[in-house]
């Protein structure tokens, strides 16, 4: 009975062979781009892991694991769920990176995916739980509940598909509510756009130039995003003309945001989760005739365990979600069943709260850090993609994230003892650390640190394109005055 009210839902397409709504097609293209976003998510952290959380890193894992432990029992294990529990080590962190790269290739190959997705969700949760400050991003937490979510579609159940459509559904509504709940009247007036392309964390190339595009253009797009992040998603539980329209909308937001910015894989992750809009028919028509023909005969309606385990997952969502509005609403806390839930949510990232530019920033500040051996001469160490030098061109880093860039970008908005790992990076700098230098573009000091270290805060403002093609400058700077030590 449970299987037949599913057959009646939905139906098999005679001509394609397809169900209208099955996750065949749209199943295989969406483990193939997760697989090379744990890919590239993998590879990026293992560049950098040694230096963010290694011995001799800025935020030290063996530390923070050792101050856990003198406050938790066994339930250190369950607050703080990693595998580097077993060996905080650089070669464990390293291994666990390796190990992610390893299974996010077998899911591209389409190889023992299941247990691949398994080891995919283990190692990255690690990692973003270890990586502390410089794992605290949403496009972790947006990749963990993707690829949780992954290890269900493998079963061929339809539930996850309309779970995955509430997953785009719900990032892009929580997107603008945040926008609109905040009270930021750049976003009220529709002048967000004016200051975006020069205070994103990392700026872009065709970031500059979108900065110095008309105004009316720029409240246009800003009631464009505001448009397509506020009415739009709910278009994505109507009909299928509706949902293709939504997601239209969405891959037009997600394309230009990676024209004009530089957001790691979450711009792509977002561009891989519209799959979902669409259905079967859509994508076979996007599919080369060898693999539809490879694919069809593994056409099976999802068993009742798989669907029972969907079900039983959506149930939990709902609820988890359900109990969020309801804390929003009365800013009161549920009773216990309901707050370990919800802990539960939060601490795996399997049900997470989204809202990126709630606050839109209109200046931008840089930090440089500089170095001197006799305190009258000073040298600037260099980053690899923030701004610095007035001349340093800019670049896209997608899909890596240059995690300790992008910090700097967040300390510059509040002073250093609101950012404590920024006192631990100077004190690695001082100390000459190999892994933190490794961090940086270059090392001002190769032969031996430098005696005294220092911070300034600077304002930083494009030139315009008249004086970039003379100097060849991008940048205006002006110093705003001493930011470390304080």
């Amino acid at each position: 009975m449970f299987q037949s009210i599913f057959d009646k839902f939905f139906k098999q397409d005679s001509i394609t062979g397809l169900t209208t709504d099955s996750c065949l097609v749209i199943r295989w293209w969406f483990l193939r781009g997760l697989g090379l976003i744990y890919l590239s998510a993998f590879w990026s952290m293992a560049t950098q892991i040694d230096g963010l959380v290694g011995a001799n890193g800025i935020l030290p894992l063996q530390e923070l694991l050792g101050r856990i432990e003198l406050v938790y029992d066994y339930t250190k294990y369950w607050q703080f769920p990693t595998l580097f529990w077993l060996d905080a080590s650089d070669s464990a962190l390293e291994g666990v990176c390796v190990a992610g790269m390893a299974a996010a290739c077998l899911v591209i190959l389409n190889v023992f995916v299941r247990a691949a997705l398994i080891v995919c969700f283990a190692c990255y949760l690690s990692i973003t739980t270890a990586g502390q400050d410089f794992t605290s991003f949403q496009w972790d937490a947006l990749l963990l509940e993707s690829g949780f979510l992954a290890l269900f579609l493998t079963g061929n159940s339809p539930i996850i598909v309309l779970l995955y459509r509430l997953l785009i559904a719900r990032f892009m509504f929580m997107s603008g509510v945040v926008k609109i709940a905040s009270g930021d009247p750049n976003w009220a007036n529709l002048t967000a756009l004016n200051y975006h392309y020069l205070t994103q964390p990392l700026p872009s190339p065709l970031g500059y130039y979108a900065y110095f595009l008309p105004e009316w253009w720029q409240k246009f797009c800003t009631l464009g995003v505001l448009l397509i992040e506020l009415p739009i998603p709910f278009l994505v539980f109507l009909p299928r003309p509706f949902r293709l329209f939504a997601a239209g909308c969405f891959v037009l937001l997600q394309t230009s945001i990676i024209l004009t910015g530089s957001y790691t894989f979450f711009n792509l992750l977002t561009l891989l989760l519209c799959l979902f809009l669409f259905d079967d028919r859509d994508l076979s028509r996007m599919t080369p005739t060898w693999l539809r023909k490879r694919l069809l005969p593994c056409h099976k309606p999802a068993t009742f365990y798989a669907n029972l385990c969907a079900l039983v997952w959506a149930g939990f969502v709902i609820v988890i979600l359900t109990t969020q509005i309801w804390m929003a609403q009365t800013h009161r806390l549920p009773f216990k069943p309901l707050s370990s839930l919800i802990q539960f949510a939060s601490t795996f990232s399997v049900v997470n709260n989204y809202g990126p530019f709630a606050v839109m920033t209109t200046e931008r500040d840089e930090i440089i850090v500089e170095g001197s051996n006799d305190g009258e001469h000073w040298r600037e160490y260099g980053f690899k993609y923030k701004p610095d030098a007035v001349d340093k061109p800019l670049s896209w880093n997608i899909p890596h994230q240059p995690r300790l860039d992008w910090q700097m970008w967040f300390v510059s908005l509040s002073g250093p003892m609101q950012g404590d790992w920024f006192g631990k990076f100077m004190m690695r700098l001082h100390e000459g650390s190999p892994q933190v230098l490794a961090l940086l573009a270059d090392n001002p000091f190769p032969k031996q640190p430098p005696t005294h270290l220092r911070a300034y805060i600077y304002r930083y403002t494009y030139t315009q394109p008249k004086q970039r093609r003379i100097t060849g400058q991008i940048w205006n700077r002006e110093r705003l005055g001493l930011y470390w030590p304080q």
